[in-house]
């Protein structure tokens, strides 16, 4: 929705973002209220610069270095382990800690935005499975989606971790949870997934936009701060998901104190992490699609409402909704033949697609249902 390494003095560790009960309804339905509109959302053209081919994660390996039975946790850390980093951040004001995923042999390293954003000129230091600190350099960040890429240098041995697919997820599959949570290097925490497309609010709880939000993957396995970053892996020990965020009973803000983990953690796709990811190893900045469109935070029926005529920029003109003949008033009830209750629900089904794709959307207007057809925009996320 942050992860330690151990050294004297010791660092605060950077906390997933946690979502405070009763808040947990979830948090950007409230955002979306306070706000009074979900903003965003809004067709630009990214810029499309050739760049080397850059391949991300390991292949599939044959055979089990951990003598171990297949599919157990003990097999699983053992294949995951040698590709999860800590990443220090130090700034004026002191440092910050999380977790990385190596996802190539080249040093690209796949963590949060937000573990990264406080980072001086960029520079990080990370701390690799063997407990050599090496220097780092952020590539990009994508703070819309909670991702970043951080390059190391002169290092030779890496392992990239194995990528699967968040796609083939159902709820209840097994999964392990792997960081530095609260700096203990190393962790490994097991559970199931217990939900998906969860609608959380991006980064650390201060997100640019209403609308930067995940569809995160749910799980129980136990996530705490110092776990951001880190990988979510399946039982072939493939990653599912890169661990953002927690939800906490036990932690006051106003104190600077952090909750600890409830059985309530969040990650984001790594389906979608891998786009990101590659966009932003290729250019610096990474592309996400878009309707143009303002939507109605304030809008108390089911559905995603597009804000009424009274808001010019309502319908962005030329841009995928218009074209489709959406207009001010509407409101999609369904996204690729998935129903849509919210804004916020509307926001993460169009999250799931890259620009250029086609997305299929339901609403009514005067009482009548319409199904159209879009071809999805893009706005460059920094």
């Amino acid at each position: 929705m942050s992860e330690e390494w151990w050294a004297p003095p010791p660092e605060p560790p950077r906390a997933p973002l946690e979502l405070h009960w009763p808040t947990l309804v979830l948090l950007v339905a409230i955002v979306a209220v306070l706000a009074g509109s979900v903003a965003g959302l809004v067709v630009h053209h990214a810029d499309d610069t050739s760049a080397p081919h850059v391949t991300l994660g390991a292949p599939v390996a044959v055979g089990n270095s951990a003598q171990r039975p297949q599919g157990s946790v003990a097999a699983v850390a053992a294949r995951i382990l040698p590709s999860v980093v800590s990443i220090e951040v130090g700034g004026p004001g002191g440092g910050d800690t999380g977790s990385g995923i190596v996802i190539s042999g080249q040093g690209f390293v796949l963590t949060n935005n937000h573990v990264i954003d406080s980072a001086p000129a960029g520079n990080v230091t990370v701390v690799l499975p063997d407990e050599q600190r090496v220097s780092g350099h952020v590539v990009g960040r994508d703070p819309v989606s909670d991702l970043a890429v951080v390059r190391v240098r002169n290092v030779s041995g890496l392992r990239p971790a194995v990528l699967g697919s968040s796609a083939s997820l159902a709820v209840g599959d097994p999964v392990v949870a792997v960081g530095s949570p609260l700096g203990l290097a190393g962790t490994v925490t097991t559970g199931v997934v217990s939900a998906l497309d969860r609608p959380v609010a991006a980064g650390d709880g201060s997100a640019q936009s209403a609308d930067d939000l995940i569809d995160a993957i749910q799980t129980d396995a136990a996530i705490n701060p110092g776990n951001s970053g880190g990988p979510l892996v399946d039982a072939n020990g493939a990653v599912v998901g890169v661990n953002s965020a927690i939800a906490t009973l036990g932690a006051d803000p106003t104190a600077n104190q952090q909750g600890g983990s409830i059985g309530l953690g969040f990650a984001i796709p790594i389906d979608q992490a891998k786009r990101i990811a590659a966009e932003i190893i290729a250019h610096g900045y990474a592309t996400h699609a878009v309707i143009g469109v303002r939507l109605n935070g304030t809008y108390s029926g089911i559905g995603a409402q597009i804000a009424d005529p009274g808001h010019n920029d309502a319908v962005v003109p030329g841009g995928p909704a218009a074209k489709a003949g959406l207009r001010a008033g509407d409101v999609v009830i369904s996204a690729d033949g998935h129903p849509v209750t919210s804004a916020d629900e509307l926001i993460v089904a169009i999250r799931k697609h890259a620009p250029g794709e086609h997305m299929t959307l339901t609403f009514v207007r005067d009482g009548k249902h319409r199904t159209v057809t879009i071809v999805l925009g893009s706005a460059r996320s920094v």
